[in-house]
């Protein structure tokens, strides 16, 4: 924004040659010599550019790779790995005597072409190999390079969605922790599979693959394409090679190796041949695996049929991580997933991890087979894997559910704007390539991708992603060519659509008015784009107005593509109500002002999830029979976001109602089967019933519920009433092997147990049954657990988050040094309140307590400062790894 205006001012400012609405007069002089007689404008003196503005170019492609051969074998104690890598390439066009490659942080060894030794200078990350020939686009050659990948040894930086560039990752290589699988796993997106082999690392190259990989026996390995062959060597170890014949980016190129199991399934293709389909994870998860991927040979078979594009790669693997950056990833047919899937069947019951399967799956068309050919081309990738997430939740749950996730979505994408700020979706003037991983390339995409589909119908546009894929395959790709491929299915020049969405800024903010006009018979609407129009478009936004009246219902198509629009619509007889924007699908922030009864007819009638709870919430202000009877229907509605939605409206009701509710509400604490919904009302009935009466209810939910998410609402509910209760009800959940269910022990506990549960907080936090930020969650919680304990639990602490320094994954890391400096401060507070106590002793005279006093404000004071030192030490880490 801020230089999007500093270009715009600098532009005005060279370009004004009147007088402007400021009053700024603009200055005429005679020309001196008298032979001219011309007048000269005397324009202020406008502060030029001194710089070209940024513009993130797509790499230039100086080289094709073709294949590359890697063989590897990995040494543990040193998290270092030793690799030969024999790259064949040619030149791109233009003929060339050498060949730069990004290799990060290594130790190379040697090169050579065949058996001849080659000259190359290595520095700062860059490899530089010459020939000492000059080949051309007709020639092909193959170097060998003899290197070390040292991944621990080099500074590594990182982004909020991928935490780390580290590359390669050794977890518990020494088995120091306890019950963490030692292993190891790559994360190539998005510029370091170089740290782990030489490469051109840039999505806009590609090569096929093939790595040999050396291993213990004992280790299970996984890496792209297919398992050719797995050998005993002479040493007592394994070589598996895998093979990829398929051309992909470096990006993608994946290793994992473990003690996992493998727990296979099976993709049956059109032709009738038969596809892996398998699961890695830890052998106590082996059980589970089918539970928690299952559906994929499900969403393998739709999305081929969605693209009308076959699977294109030859099997499709996935594997379960400790310690993991991010959240998936997409290597090609071996995709990784952080340990936040790891679920029982009890916690499956309350969340599962398809969308982000279905996610993951996606990519392998958009960006596996057609891969953005720059970072700026983001979005070619990540908006396509977001909108399937909504495609499979249609597909598989029903409209509404995929309609209440995309609204999420949509906020995310909202709220990722209003703290990093708005920008061009296809972004060419990033500050660094991590910065396109943010809410634009994903969830506004896939926004942007649902309104496309709209508004050219379902069988053109899928028609057209498979037009993009076919005409793309195995290459890179721009957005100009999604946009001409559409074009080319549809007919139609779409710029004014890529142009408004992927070029430009920001969102429309629409205000309707409408006037019922009952003499003419219409419902005149005025829309009003309310946006910053310095920042973003005006917008042509077509859309579907619904109209209700005694003939049923009507759907006007319409386009908004002034600052102000006037509409005017007919309607027969009354009018009985009005729905914008029908489908509900336009990326917009909404002002709408009907009438309470208009909201209401909306509820019953506007279909869509959206549309309902909008009628819903604006129906239900007041209290007139038919908003209170509008909140019992929707204690009933079909889909269970809008019942939670309801659960949330009771408050509202009076008398009758009030009661009728709470006997709903009861059996929905039983009945209902969606668990959020149960632990909603559970949660709700507790601030309509008076605690005695609503506290059996919580004690029959923690004994006789499924979901886990539903007992911990009870226990957190009853521990506000009865905190004794809610302790003893707890204790014997204690040995629930479920990261959901210690999860919410430990948030009761913080805030009600004693010292007694020290004991188990530490076997929570260094146990392996926390999964993902449920981990997160309970460090948390047990930091608020200390801060209520004495000095004894307060000491022990310490040596707690000692202990976690540099172990349980990045995220913990990342918020340890808040933790400890938490702790820290109420120490301070500890020690206030302390002497506060020792000032009155002292003038009570009593010397017992007094001195007992002062021990132990001794004993706070060097404590503080061990943890003031613990905290200035890991923030100088922290700071130290993000520059």
């Amino acid at each position: 924004m801020k230089k999007y205006l500093i270009i715009l001012s600098a532009l005005v400012a060279l370009s004004a040659c009147k007088v402007g609405e400021s009053g700024d007069e603009v200055v005429i002089s005679q020309e001196t010599e008298e032979t001219s007689g011309i007048l000269e404008w005397e324009e202020p003196v406008a502060e030029l550019p001194t710089e070209r503005p940024v513009y993130q170019e797509t790499n230039t492609i100086l080289t094709d790779l073709i294949h590359t051969r890697l063989e590897v074998e990995f040494d543990w104690a040193q998290s270092r790995m030793n690799g030969l890598a024999q790259i064949t390439a040619k030149p791109h066009f233009y003929p060339a005597d050498k060949l730069i490659l990004n290799a990060k942080g290594m130790k190379i060894n040697s090169v050579a072409l065949g058996k001849s030794p080659l000259k190359y200078h290595y520095e700062n990350d860059i490899l530089t190999i010459y020939f000492g020939r000059e080949f051309t686009r007709d020639d092909k050659y193959t170097v060998t390079i003899d290197y070390v990948a040292r991944p621990d040894e080099r500074e590594t930086e990182g982004s909020a969605a991928i935490l780390s560039d580290k590359g390669l990752y050794f977890i518990n290589p020494k088995g120091e922790e306890e019950g963490k699988m030692p292993q190891i796993w790559t994360q190539g997106e998005t510029e370091s599979s170089s740290v782990w082999f030489p490469t051109i690392d840039s999505p806009n190259a590609k090569t096929t693959q093939e790595i040999f990989i050396k291993v213990d026996n004992k280790y299970t390995t996984l890496s792209n394409g297919k398992l050719i062959s797995s050998e005993k060597t002479s040493d007592g170890k394994r070589v598996d090679h895998w093979k990829q014949d398929l051309p992909h980016a470096p990006y993608l190129f994946m290793m994992g190796v473990g003690e996992f199991k493998i727990v296979k399934d099976s993709y049956k293709r059109t032709d009738g041949t038969t596809m892996e389909v398998n699961y890695y994870v830890e052998p106590e998860w082996e059980q589970y695996a089918r539970t928690i991927f299952g559906e994929t040979p499900a969403m393998i078979k739709y999305f081929s049929e969605l693209t009308g594009v076959n699977y294109p790669w030859d099997k499709y693997h996935q594997i379960v991580v400790r310690d993991y950056v991010s959240g998936a990833m997409e290597n090609t047919g071996a995709v990784v997933f952080g340990d936040f899937v790891y679920k029982n069947k009890r916690e499956l019951l309350d969340d599962n991890d398809q969308s982000t399967i279905a996610h993951e799956l996606f990519h392998h068309w958009f960006g596996d087979l057609v891969t953005c050919e720059s970072w700026s081309n983001l979005p070619l990738n990540e908006s396509f894997a977001n909108y399937s997430q909504y495609l499979w939740d249609e597909k598989r749950f029903g409209l509404d559910q995929a309609d209440y996730y995309a609204d999420e979505e949509a906020d995310g994408y909202y709220q990722s704007a209003q703290m990093g700020g708005y920008h061009d979706l296809i972004w060419f003037d990033f500050n660094d390539k991590e910065d396109m991983f943010d809410g634009h390339s994903y969830n506004k995409g896939g926004r942007i991708l649902h309104m496309l589909r709209n508004y050219l119908g379902d069988e053109a546009f899928f028609a057209g992603m498979k037009n993009y894929l076919e005409k793309n395959k195995f290459k890179p790709a721009e957005f100009h060519q999604l946009r001409i491929a559409f074009e080319e299915v549809s007919g139609e020049d779409l710029n004014w659509f890529f142009n408004q969405w992927f070029l430009g800024s920001a969102h429309p903010i629409l205000e309707f008015d409408q006037v019922v006009n009952s003499e003419k018979k219409t419902l005149d609407i005025t829309v009003q784009q309310k946006q910053n129009v310095e920042l973003s478009p005006i917008f042509k936004l077509p859309m579907e107005i619904a109209i209700f009246d005694d003939k049923g219902k009507h759907i006007h198509k319409v386009v908004v593509d002034e600052l102000t629009e006037k509409i005017s619509l007919p309607f027969e007889g009354d009018l009985k109500g009005y729905v914008y924007d029908y489908q509900q699908m336009v990326l917009a922030k909404m002002r709408e002002d009907k009438p309470r009864e208009i909201y209401i007819h909306q509820y019953y009638n506007g279909e869509r999830y959206l549309a309902r709870r909008e009628g819903l919430i604006n129906g239900s202000k007041g209290s007139s029979p038919e908003s209170q009877q509008l909140i019992m229907d929707a204690l009933k509605d079909p889909f269970w976001g809008i019942r939670e939605e309801a659960i949330a409206l009771t408050t509202k009701l009076k008398d009758d109602k009030k009661i009728e509710a709470i006997a709903v509400l009861k059996e929905m604490v039983v009945k209902d089967p969606k668990s959020s919904v149960r632990g909603a009302a559970l949660a709700k009935l507790g601030k309509l019933m008076e605690p005695n009466e609503v506290e059996p209810l919580y004690i029959a939910a923690i004994a006789s519920d499924s979901s886990y998410s539903v007992i911990s609402s009870a226990l957190s509910s009853l521990g506000k009433d009865n905190p004794e209760k809610a302790l003893a009800l707890a204790a014997p959940l204690e040995n629930e092997k479920s990261s959901k269910m210690l999860s919410g022990i430990a948030q009761l506990y913080a805030g009600h147990a004693g010292p007694e549960k020290y004991n188990l907080f530490e076997n929570i936090i260094n146990g392996n049954v926390l999964q993902g930020y449920d981990k997160l969650g309970v460090i948390g919680a047990y930091t608020g657990f200390v801060t209520r304990q004495d000095y004894d639990i307060y000491e022990k602490s310490y040596d707690l988050y000692k202990g976690l320094e540099g172990k349980g994954g990045l995220y913990t890391q990342m918020f340890l040094p808040q933790f400890v400096g938490y702790v820290a401060k109420s120490i301070d507070t500890k020690i206030s309140e302390l002497k506060t106590e020792l000032a009155a002793y002292e003038e009570s005279k009593d010397v017992a307590y007094a001195s007992q006093t002062r021990t132990k404000i001794t004993k706070f004071e060097a404590l503080k400062l061990k943890y003031d030192a613990f905290e200035a030490e890991l923030l100088e880490k922290k700071s130290a790894s993000e520059h």
